[in-house]
């Protein structure tokens, strides 16, 4: 009896040290920010459609909603904080990636953007 008492123990033992490890690495990674998508792959993936692989906007739906093109004097003359607002919530037809995306990732695009010739 005295056995199988010890047993138990070294069970339970094992399970509390499985749970806490399993609590405090989940309590971890929640606090752990999402690290940026590549900013290359998330224009293509999330704009080009609509703003072009340039961002000229010379797309079908570009051209439908009039967009501007994201290499004119006026985009670029945006600030950084203008643009990333702009990316995050959205405007007209073009839905906000606050969500979807998160702020690091879309901090990336406003880069991107800046780079575009």
């Amino acid at each position: 009896m005295e056995r199988i008492m010890e047993h138990s123990r070294k069970i339970l033992a094992v399970t509390a040290i499985a749970c806490t490890a399993f609590l405090m690495s989940t309590n971890l990674s929640a606090k752990t920010p999402k690290k940026a998508a590549d900013p290359a792959a998330t224009y293509k993936s999330k704009c080009a459609s609509c703003h072009g692989a340039n961002g000229s906007g010379q797309t079908a739906a570009g051209k439908a909603m009039k967009l501007k093109d994201q290499r004119s004097a006026e985009v670029q003359g945006m600030s950084d904080d203008q643009l990333l607002t702009l990316i995050l919530k959205g405007k007209g037809k073009m839905p906000g990636y606050e969500k979807s995306l998160g702020a690091e990732t879309c901090k990336g695009l406003v880069a991107y953007i800046r780079k575009l010739k």
